[in-house]
């Protein structure tokens, strides 16, 4: 981050704290990396044996290196191709877990009267059960088809389109801001990989969680250590 001003582990460039959180009235948050400390896919793939390949791939579409983020995410689907349901059990119970700080900044959050979104390129097996744990308003992610107990490897088709990328991302923050009345300068999003972008140029504030190089050359805040909750000391008190 270039011109930035800095206290150890976090950095800011483009505001000057101290910043009210009541002047935001959405937040949007990824999940991979963000919201929880893995990559569900490279999890998910880990208990098939495929761990390596998909997470090769998936390190890739993150720092931006694939430019067809869809096409990446449909051939790491492909791959879990006879999973059993239940695995996606195991994964939410065993492997994932919340960032630190992520209970402490949606309550913040919640508590200054915004909308929490969560938008994600992950799946809703497992995005179902963040939004009760965190009580999330709102949520975007893909639909992996089941048949017969077991993964087939593609991804459904929904009413807003087929696939949550970097572009179904910020149309979803977009539409939320409309629905709330607001402009999307009032919004702020967190992530921390390439499909973040298009989010995090949309709104007001962008926050980068120990972000990819690409996303942390962008972003007004770069939380770099500790936890999520480090955005609230450049909010006012």
């Amino acid at each position: 981050m270039h011109s930035a001003s800095t206290i150890p582990g976090l950095q800011w460039r483009g505001i000057a704290p101290p910043l009210a959180l009541t002047d935001y009235k959405l937040i949007a948050f990824d999940m991979d990396s963000t919201l929880i400390s893995i990559e569900t896919l490279d999890e998910m793939a880990d208990l098939m044996g495929k761990k390596a390949e998909v997470a090769a791939l998936t390190e890739a579409a993150m720092r931006g290196e694939i430019k067809d983020y869809k096409q990446s995410l449909r051939e790491r689907v492909a791959l879990l191709a006879g999973m059993p349901q239940a695995a996606l059990d195991e994964v939410y119970e065993q492997r994932v877990r919340l960032n630190p700080g992520v209970e402490t900044l949606i309550a913040a959050c919640k508590a200054a009267g915004l909308t929490c979104l969560l938008v994600t390129g992950g799946f809703t097996c497992f995005t179902d059960r963040l939004r009760v744990r965190l009580g999330l308003d709102d949520v975007r992610a893909n639909v992996l088809e089941v048949e017969n107990g077991r993964l087939t490897g593609r991804l459904l088709p929904q009413p807003w389109g087929d696939i949550c990328d970097g572009e179904e991302k910020r149309r979803k923050l977009l539409e939320v801001c409309a629905s709330l009345g607001v402009g999307p300068e009032r919004a702020i999003a967190v992530g921390d990989g390439a499909n973040d972008l298009p989010m995090m140029r949309a709104a007001g504030l962008s926050v980068g969680y120990r972000a990819k190089p690409a996303v942390r050359e962008e972003v007004k805040v770069a939380i770099d250590e500790g936890g999520l909750d480090r955005l609230l000391e450049l909010m006012a008190r």
